[in-house]
């Protein structure tokens, strides 16, 4: 037998029992012998592969070292982007679907491309704070959807926050959920993890700075990928276990980083991947219903303003929360005083409207400035992005109005309480058209009044061109 499998081809390794008794042991190991690999040459392509990669989670496996950036896949069912969603068309009269079945239930109707690519069909996205942080988060939902096609992304937000996404066309579900609060109501807490884990996500990300609490929370909704910040100290303790992939932010008031606070997380989304090259980050865009437009045009007649011949001011000083503040910014409201000395040098015909965010501001206003100012009452950030599309500009302080002027490519003058603050949070203001004005005393009440004047010339230009 020996001799017989010695002039066959086929080696003795393949054969049912290797260690058989039939099988000399020189040839055994001699067969042996050819798939071993050189253990030098091994440790040099494992130290060099170390050098170049990127630990993916030291929690998970602290010798996994991320993807070998030599070895390529080359298949073409794992390179390229993900294609639209393969499967039959759902049932239009079920809102959930009937084909909504979980992970592995039909994996027939998936390729096996977006098994290895790790597509994704489903995403959620927890947002902390308000208004001010989720309308920043939309470049983050333009290069999700960039990057995966076909994706559907829902958002699970504080009641404020999920008011901004009726300006974001990418969404198809926002359910109010404030993951800010630290003490849930434990059947609202519950609730919301099994209304998670029943639309089978294939990724959740979150801009909370979770510790064990709510990573535990990302991980019971059964997400195949959980993204989230974690906080730079030790709160952090065991969040990294039950993540898939973490960020550790440089402050803890993530809001403070101002226009570009998810830059870590846009790094990551779009990161080169599967033959695929980086993914750009995208602009500030915001999108503006029929209905909000006939809605805010009737609010804006009222006040006796006229389309394309109003500015909008905003940022009165208040108490109430619909004043769209960044929590990475409090000095950011002027008392109506000091607006009424701004306003009272813009000429040319322009009328100012004054946007409140509570009905008992009303009486302030028309104390100081009369009885004939121009007064609308906004508390969404739609109704704002409305009334502001439909105007010359805007005069304001740090609030979302800033930020909606620049994604309505309208003239801006932006108040801020300190330079640092006005870099931080209107980058390449030049671009923009905004032209940020700063306190140099660092509190926005001793901010240079003619300076704001002199800055009114920006709308000049519109005026001409209308």
């Amino acid at each position: 037998m020996a001799t017989a499998l010695q002039n066959s081809s086929i080696s003795p390794l393949h054969s049912s029992n290797p260690f058989s008794p039939s099988i000399p042991s020189t040839q055994y190991f001699t067969s042996l012998s050819f798939s071993v690999v050189n253990p030098v040459e091994t440790s040099c392509r494992r130290a060099k592969f170390t050098a170049n990669a990127k630990k993916r989670n030291p929690w998970l496996d602290p010798f996994d070292y991320g993807d070998d950036p030599e070895m390529g896949s080359g298949s073409m069912y794992a390179e390229g982007k993900q294609d639209e969603d393969p499967r039959p068309p759902e049932d239009p009269n079920n809102p959930y679907g009937f084909l909504k079945f979980p992970p592995g239930f039909m994996p027939e109707v998936a390729s096996i491309g977006s098994k290895v690519r790790g597509d994704v069909r489903r995403c959620c996205c927890v947002i902390s704070g308000g208004v001010y942080e989720s309308l920043l988060y939309f470049p983050v939902i333009q290069l999700i959807k960039d990057r995966y096609p076909g994706v559907q992304v829902d958002i699970l937000a504080s009641a404020r926050g999920k008011q901004t996404f009726e300006l974001n066309k990418n969404v198809r579900w926002a359910d109010a959920w404030d993951p800010d609060e630290d003490f849930p109501d434990p059947a609202e807490y519950t609730d919301m993890i099994g209304i998670l884990k029943g639309r089978y996500y294939d990724m959740i990300l979150s801009t909370k700075l979770a510790g064990l609490g709510h990573a535990a929370f990302l991980f019971m909704t059964s997400s195949r990928d959980t993204i989230s910040y974690v906080y730079p100290n030790v709160n952090a303790a065991g969040a990294g276990v039950i993540l898939s992939e973490q960020f550790i932010p440089d402050r803890l008031n993530l809001a403070e980083g101002g226009y570009h606070m998810y830059h870590q997380m846009l790094d990551w989304l779009g990161r080169p991947r599967h033959n695929v090259p980086r993914q750009p980050v995208p602009p500030l865009k915001v999108s503006i219903s029929r209905k909000l437009k006939e809605v805010v045009e009737t609010k804006y007649k009222n006040a006796g303003a006229e389309k394309g011949k109003y500015i909008v001011i905003h940022g009165i000083k208040s108490d109430s929360k619909a004043s769209m503040q960044s929590k990475g910014d409090t000095d950011s409201l002027l008392p109506i005083e000091a607006w009424n000395e701004i306003t009272e040098a813009i000429r040319w015909g322009i009328k100012p409207v004054f946007v409140i965010p509570h009905e008992k501001e009303r009486d302030d206003v028309e104390e100081v400035v009369g009885d004939d100012a121009s007064i609308v009452f906004i508390t969404t950030p739609g109704q704002l992005a409305a009334l502001i599309n439909d105007s010359i500009g805007v005069i304001a302080t740090n609030t979302a109005a800033i930020q909606l002027a620049n994604a309505r490519e309208k003239p801006s003058i932006a108040l801020f309480c300190s330079e640092e603050k006005a870099r931080v949070f209107v980058p390449n203001a030049q671009e923009k058209r905004c032209i940020p004005v700063s306190s140099k005393t660092g509190k926005l009440i001793d901010i240079d009044v003619e300076a704001v004047k002199s800055s009114l010339q920006i709308f000049e230009g519109v005026l001409a061109l209308a």
